[in-house]
């Protein structure tokens, strides 16, 4: 069991959670999740609450192979009043925001967001750890080398777990030197991984349980879905079921979904059959 403050909220894992996905952009990899509109966006987060979500998480940045970079400013236009408009219509729900920018993570959480979700582990903006630090919410960081434009270039591990766990050993000594309290962390599947990478990642989840933080798995429609099956993003919910239950069998606290009925569902039949 984990407890998190988020804002004031005082949070318990004591059973998984699902966090749904709403984007922002334009150009994210799985269309359905993007929501331009606030009314669009208030309207799907309000869906994903009524289907179990405990959180949404609200990016305006792709971070997709190739994705065009945006900037703070940008970022921040996409994001913030979509984040304060959900947070008022929906004042039971957990908002995170998905962003490397310091400025943004900062803008996001003034507006009502309770939780960073930084795909950089703190890499790419050298104030995302101070930013966080004196904002007081949880943070979620992932593994991921170089960026989003440079990581599928390096995808080279001599052993893929073990350098994994270094990292997260050494980020997790940065968040706690800076006076960051709540830890989640994201092994970031997809990200600098190919899908050998993934599935071998998938297989030895539960060593990363040795770091005694919340683990996140956002693996929901990917790329390692998809390209093994043969088909397409729009048609990787079932095998997105399928890893998402493996994941939970290995311990996952928190999965990141695009769809969040199949995903509560996957939470309950998994949990029912642990306690059983």
């Amino acid at each position: 069991m984990y407890t998190l403050n988020c804002r004031g909220k005082l949070v318990v894992i004591d059973r998984p959670m699902v966090m749904g996905i709403i984007n922002t952009t334009p150009d994210s990899f799985f269309a359905n999740s993007r929501k331009t509109q606030v009314e669009e966006a208030v309207a799907t987060a309000m869906q994903m609450q009524k289907a179990g979500a405990a959180m949404v998480d609200i990016g305006g940045q792709s971070t997709r192979p190739g994705a065009d970079w945006v900037g703070a400013a940008e970022e921040t236009d996409r994001v913030v009043t979509v984040i304060a408009a959900i947070a008022a219509a929906c004042p039971n729900l957990l908002i995170s925001v998905d962003t490397f920018h310091a400025a943004v993570a900062e803008a996001a959480v003034q507006a009502g967001a309770h939780i960073v979700n930084d795909v950089s582990g703190g890499h790419l903006d050298a104030a995302m750890l101070p930013t966080v630090s004196r904002l007081q919410v949880p943070y979620i960081c992932m593994h991921m080398k170089g960026t989003p434009g440079s990581m599928n270039q390096l995808a080279e591990y001599n052993n893929l777990l073990t350098e994994i766990l270094d990292y997260f050993i050494e980020r997790l000594a940065a968040c706690t030197a800076a006076g960051i309290k709540d830890v989640i962390i994201d092994p970031g599947f997809g990200f600098a991984k190919t899908t050998a990478h993934n599935f071998q990642l998938l297989r030895q989840l539960e060593v990363l349980q040795t770091l005694r933080r919340p683990l996140l798995m956002g693996i929901s429609r990917k790329r390692t879905i998809y390209q093994t099956l043969g088909t397409t993003a729009a048609e990787a919910l079932n095998g997105t079921t399928v890893l998402n239950t493996i994941g939970l069998q290995k311990g996952v606290h928190l999965l990141r979904v695009h769809d969040v009925q199949e995903a509560v569902e996957a939470v309950k039949l998994v949990t029912a059959m642990q306690q059983a």
